[in-house]
């Protein structure tokens, strides 16, 4: 999955919008204000910062390399996964979606409505 495949994933689910927050080398997804995502722009590899349940980022590191402890993140919860290094495609989508989820989960009630609401009318 190239940047542009990613960003339009990404843009395509409720509440999300992309911001530059440390600058203009790196682009952050949120989803009601709070991150999800983020990726470099300036970097040769494309690696993606997604938030993870613990338990999981530890198996998901130890069964691929292309997915490491989170790059300038809690490593606990969050990993950096190299994106167009082998990771078939529909991974690279489950762990976009366990991020968004892992975050939509945490929001104020009012605003998990409003997602849930907004994916029934998908």
């Amino acid at each position: 999955m190239n940047i542009e495949a990613f960003r339009a994933y990404c843009l395509n689910k409720p509440g999300v919008e992309e911001t530059l927050p440390f600058g203009p080398d790196t682009l952050v997804f949120k989803v009601m204000g709070k991150m999800f995502a983020a990726t470099g722009l300036d970097e040769e590899a494309f690696r993606v910062n997604l938030k993870c349940d613990p338990e999981w980022a530890q198996q998901l590191r130890e069964e691929h390399h292309q997915i490491i402890p989170g790059w300038h993140m809690n490593k606990k919860h969050w990993n950096t996964v190299y994106f167009e290094d082998g990771l078939e495609e529909a991974l690279l989508l489950k762990l976009i979606d366990h991020s968004y989820d892992l975050v939509v989960s945490k929001l104020p009630k009012k605003d998990r409505a409003f997602i849930e609401e907004a994916q029934e009318r998908r």
